[in-house]
């Protein structure tokens, strides 16, 4: 069944192979852009179905009336998939304020103001889904990512606790954590500039990985976003969608860390709990 699918960050990377999947399947799409003109040819070719709309995620108001004219224009929105974001590199002693701000005002202020903006319409509607376009680094971090993790983290505490909150309402989520993929992130990719003292740090190393491309990407961007759509297709999907090889394997050795960590602290875990009087 063809649905109505609104995503941000549609211009490029995950969100652009998830916008042309979509339209060649017969789906609609709302896709939105912060440049105009970004998505012209797509427009030319499936004037019927795409639906191009300017937004920067920094502004509240207007992440507010996008989502309203896109109901107001469709009818209906069956699934949001929250995409847009970038990455900021850097030691945390190496990022100015103003970095500090972009990044959290994009990665994670923006997407909690599209999903609360979204609810008051699913639950209108009787339901729907949404997909949060997380990463393995929402769940582990590389030395040099601080405020991108910081942005990863929070965004999926966020959704664990309002995915809770929606349910009866027939909203559910899916936080979708892909490993290092081949799309343009590197190129986008913000770096701040670089002090001597972390040169020769794991940030350093990091750093001169990026540089000469020898951090390894395996993820393909196509075969990733063919897998975030069947998962939203699904009747019920899982709430966190590793995808990827170095995803699986870098979560399933950061959570077995964490189990063993806190299985070693067992005792002083249980005398922290109130006493019998």
């Amino acid at each position: 069944m063809h649905k109505t699918w609104f995503i941000t960050g549609a211009s490029s990377g995950l969100g652009l192979e998830m916008t042309r999947q979509l339209l060649a399947a017969g789906h609609k799409v709302v896709a939105t852009t912060r440049r105009s003109g970004t998505l012209s040819q797509l427009e030319q070719d499936f004037r019927e179905n795409l639906d191009v709309v300017q937004l920067d995620l920094t502004e509240p108001e207007g992440i507010v009336a996008a989502i309203e004219n896109a109901f107001y224009r469709h009818g209906h929105v069956d699934v949001f998939v929250s995409n847009a974001g970038y990455g900021l590199f850097g030691a945390a002693e190496e990022l100015t304020n103003a970095e500090i701000d972009r990044q959290i005002a994009t990665n994670l202020a923006g997407s909690i103001h599209l999903i609360r903006a979204a609810l008051p319409m699913l639950r209108k509607q009787g339901g729907g889904r949404f997909v949060q376009v997380s990463s393995e680094g929402g769940q582990i971090a590389y030395p040099g990512f601080s405020l991108y993790h910081a942005t990863k983290w929070g965004i999926e505490g966020f959704v664990e606790s309002v995915a809770q909150e929606v349910a009866p309402f027939g909203i559910d989520f899916i936080i979708a954590e892909p490993g290092p993929t081949g799309t343009n992130f590197g190129a986008n990719l913000v770096r701040a500039e670089p002090m001597d003292a972390y040169a020769e740090t794991p940030a350093g190393a990091v750093r001169r990985a990026i540089g000469n491309g020898s951090f390894e990407i395996k993820g393909d961007a196509a075969r990733t976003v063919a897998a975030i759509i069947s998962a939203a297709e699904s009747e019920a999907p899982p709430l966190r969608l590793a995808l990827g090889s170095t995803a699986y394997a870098s979560i399933s050795q950061a959570l077995s860390a964490r189990l063993r960590a806190v299985e070693a602290q067992r005792e002083v875990a249980d005398s922290a709990d109130r006493q019998a009087p």
